[in-house]
């Protein structure tokens, strides 16, 4: 029964379904809740104070809204139609007038229009500024919460973020009209709709709306569970159902038990960061409760990482980690059920861990039994992409690459050669085959076994890391290497069989390559980081690129590649400042696309730059002077003093003679923040120029010098960056 009048309430939607995607689910929870808040304001139906909370559990979406009304009140409303021009012809109401009207359900006004320019009661004529206009006048149709939220929910249901969604046939007692098969993400067994203590009827999904739902399947304390109030639907359903059903407070009460549980244990351990674990345990569990597991010592033998990927990715334990970050043997179950004596939920977990570990032990064991050298050939049977050739043409490109940079870091061809030689070989072991996350990770251990030079075997296991600041050894100039070497590689050939990325659609990770590149450039350009550097970092992008694209002679790459790669790894460069710095600031700098270890020096510069009160005089000066040069098609002469007549031009050419070699050294010696506080001395002259000389006089000559004097003045200012983008 509802209630009458427009007295608000709390409103609690509820859809009681089979197991929800745990990796997804809290997007789903709050997909659901806020389309029905957004739906039901649209309609009129929230107050200024409403508040909308999201619930969502395995088996469950709900909605929590305050201040919702059980109907929408009446008001007047005054709603343009069309022009008069449109909607009279000879007098009489047009096809286009006569078919808005039925839209809006009135379509008999038309016909008692005795005389267009009065109209009638509903329909009048007035201005909009611009012109006469039919207009509407009449008062909103009572809308109701049932109305209001049927429909809030088949938005909801359209919006959540799942790309296909399930179709099932409804049971055979089903009587509803029009449902016999419905389409959801899980199937729907119960609706909850309460507007305070009511029922709010709704038919959705093949179901009817009630008040009843279900709780924990072994917890509940009574089934089903009752929800007497909107306000009590948490309440109850942790008393009555077992279950704590907001996700962000059974993720924080999880975070919490895991936190205080590490810190009782012997050993001072704490449990290893995840935190989309973490999220995706919370969407398996409806009542967390954490316990403590132990293996054998033994599987510590094991290189950590495969451990903590089985423990995790297998059965989405907690691994626990010592002071060191080693890994022990004891880890973190959640588990879904709270018995008295949880001794059979903690041998059950032991047991079902223990074929896991011993699963990867096998896998190292015989991995070892073969040198990563003695894969190599093998890599020539394994295909890297059909117009790529396999993985063996690409360790080939890769060796090329390296053997190329190798010099530019004062290394040894040799050791880069090697490196790149074993990197992939990985691939064709039994616990990179198990686990292709260990790729890489599992090449170094294998490559220490096979007593690989240190520096080597480090390099084969950085290979796939995205940032130089989560090497052990930052200072393995072979890392820097193969890194570049293979992101370069990867960046010019999938990119030149035309697989660049689309919108969101990035398959091989080129977005992403490219990150790690510009990332490896900044850390390069650091030379203070790199006690291993002999030379200063000087890498050319533009060179590199040519490297890479020359190592595809058998493969045939599309034409404009290299250029289209340059602005691709710019463009992202762009977007990994610009929240930093802003993007007009960024976008000064990457307009030019300087020597990319250069980049954030710049950037700094410009920053500096900006504060200063002569920017944006001088920059806004600076995009005047672009758009003159921009018109000019012919080649620039020589500025002549002789020909300077008017005085705010020979005031800027000396001025110029005096502060551009200054600002050119300063340039040089890479000191940018200088080099632009040098030309900002030259704010007083060009402003002087630009109110007392005509640059495009109709005499030629003076014409043509005044251009010069402008360009070299224009190419003085844009050197560390296109001051022009920094004008409004």
């Amino acid at each position: 029964m509802m209630m009458n009048g427009n007295e608000t309430c709390s409103l609690l939607v509820e859809l009681f379904v089979e197991e929800l995607p745990p990796k997804v689910l809290e997007k789903l929870g709050d997909t659901f809740a806020n389309a029905i808040f957004e739906e039901i304001q649209y309609n009129g139906l929230t107050t200024e104070v409403s508040v909308c909370t999201s619930f969502a559990s395995p088996r469950r979406l709900a909605a929590h809204i305050t201040g919702v009304r059980s109907s929408k009140p009446v008001s007047d409303k005054l709603e343009k139609l069309m022009p008069l021009s449109v909607a009279i012809k000879d007098g009489a109401p047009t096809l286009a007038l006569i078919k808005r009207l039925e839209k809006i359900g009135h379509a008999d006004l038309a016909k008692l229009w005795p005389d267009a320019k009065k109209g009638v009661d509903s329909l009048l004529v007035q201005s909009d500024g611009k012109v006469e206009c039919v207009y509407w006048r009449g008062q909103d149709s009572r809308l109701t919460l049932e109305m209001g939220l049927s429909q809030a929910l088949g938005t909801s249901v359209r919006k959540l973020p799942i790309p296909k969604m399930m179709t099932y046939q409804l049971e055979s007692n089903c009587s509803l009209p029009g449902w016999s098969s419905v389409q959801f993400v899980r199937p729907v067994h119960k609706i909850v709709a309460l507007h305070g203590a009511d029922v709010v009827p709704l038919n959705l999904l093949g179901l009817v709306s009630g008040r009843e739902t279900e709780g924990h399947r072994f917890e509940a304390r009574v089934s089903p569970v009752v929800i007497d109030h909107a306000d009590k639907y948490e309440e109850t359903m942790l008393s009555d159902g077992g279950i704590l059903a907001s996700f962000r407070r059974r993720r924080d009460d999880i975070k919490e038990q895991l936190k205080t549980t590490a810190e009782k244990l012997a050993g001072d351990v704490h449990v290893l960061n995840d935190p989309d674990l973490l999220d995706e345990v919370t969407a398996l569990v409806e009542r967390p409760n954490v316990l403590v597991c132990e293996f054998d010592k033994q599987f510590l033998e094991i290189p950590q990482e495969c451990l903590i990927l089985t423990m995790k990715a297998n059965q989405k334990y907690f691994p626990l980690l010592d002071r060191s970050e080693k890994l022990t043997h004891q880890f973190l179950i959640v588990s879904n059920i709270s018995p008295d004596d949880p001794s059979a939920v903690i041998g059950g977990n032991e047991r079902v861990i223990r074929p896991r570990l011993a699963d990867a032990k096998f896998f190292f064991d015989q991995d070892r039994k073969k040198t990563l050298a003695s894969r190599v050939d093998g890599l020539n049977k394994v295909v890297y992409h059909n117009r790529l050739g396999s993985q063996g043409d690409r360790v080939d490109r890769i060796r090329t690459i390296a053997r190329w940079l190798a010099p530019q870091f004062g290394l040894d061809p040799e050791q880069a050669d090697r490196a790149a030689l074993l990197a992939k070989s990985d691939l064709l072991t039994e616990m990179v085959g198990e686990f292709p996350e260990l790729q890489g990770i599992m090449g170094g251990y294998y490559a220490r076994h096979d007593g690989e030079h240190t520096e080597v075997a480090q390099a084969i296991a950085d290979q796939y890391l995205m940032s130089p600041d989560h090497r052990s050894n930052k200072s393995n100039m072979v890392s820097s290497v193969l890194v570049l070497a293979d992101r370069v590689e990867t960046l010019v050939g999938i990119w030149g069989v035309g697989l660049k990325p689309t919108g969101d659609k990035d398959p091989y990770a080129l977005r992403r390559h490219a990150i790690t590149l510009i990332r490896e450039f900044e850390f390069l350009s650091n030379t203070s980081q790199i006690e291993a550097a002999s030379l200063p970092f000087k890498l050319n992008l533009d060179t590199f690129l040519a490297v890479a694209w020359s190592t595809f002679n058998e493969f045939s790459l599309a034409e404009g590649t290299l250029a289209e790669l340059k602005t691709f790894i710019f463009d992202r460069y762009l977007n990994q400042l610009a929240p930093k710095y802003g993007v007009q600031i960024v976008q000064a700098v990457i307009v030019q696309q300087p020597p990319i270890q250069e980049v954030v020096k710049r950037v700094s510069a410009v920053t500096a730059f900006v504060q200063l009160r002569e920017a944006p005089s001088l920059a806004a000066a600076n995009k005047r002077i672009s758009n003159i040069l921009k018109k000019i098609t012919h080649e620039h002469s020589p500025v002549s003093e002789a020909l300077l007549l008017e005085d705010p031009e020979k005031f800027l050419y000396e001025a110029m003679l005096t502060l551009l070699p200054l600002a050119e050294q300063q340039f040089q010696d890479g000191d940018y923040i200088a080099s632009l506080g040098t030309l900002a001395g030259l704010r007083e002259p060009v402003d002087a120029f630009f109110e007392g000389v005509m640059v495009n006089t109709e005499d030629e000559v003076l014409r043509l010098n005044r251009q010069g004097l402008l360009r070299d003045l224009h190419q003085a200012m844009n050197q560390v960056a296109d001051l022009s983008q920094l004008a409004n």
